[in-house]
């Protein structure tokens, strides 16, 4: 997942949509600093953070700098299924230029470990 949200894709992504009031070079740094940020993130049962693990699914940046978050867990059962977008909310809160944070959970599709980026496999021995 880690390799899914890039700035190539914000660029790629602006080039098909309506064009954003951000500043492209201001969007770039707004999404490295979101993954940034995520990386800060993790779940308590695995030593590796939220976003190598794939558990990010979609961030959106709208022009009013609202950043949508779509977000999934290792298992529906989840310990810190009530916390974690909570904890993920707050992170990406601490970004500069984001004026508010939409954090939802969802399920579909549900996460697998193929999600995990070869960082996240490397850390768990997986590779």
């Amino acid at each position: 997942m880690a390799d899914d949200m890039t700035s190539r894709d914000v660029d790629a992504a602006a080039e098909t949509a309506v064009p954003s009031a951000i500043p492209q070079d201001e969007l770039n740094r707004i999404t490295d600093d979101l993954i940034a940020s995520f990386k800060t993130v993790y779940d308590p049962e695995i030593p590796v953070d939220i976003y190598e693990l794939g558990l990010i699914y979609k961030v959106d940046i709208d022009d009013d700098r609202k950043v949508d978050i779509e977000m999934t867990l290792t298992a529906p059962g989840c310990p810190v299924a009530g916390d974690m977008p909570g904890w993920v909310e707050t992170a990406a809160r601490t970004v500069e230029g984001v004026k508010d944070v939409e954090v939802q959970l969802t399920f579909d599709p549900p996460w697998d470990p193929s999600r995990m980026s070869d960082e996240a496999r490397l850390a768990l021995n997986m590779l």
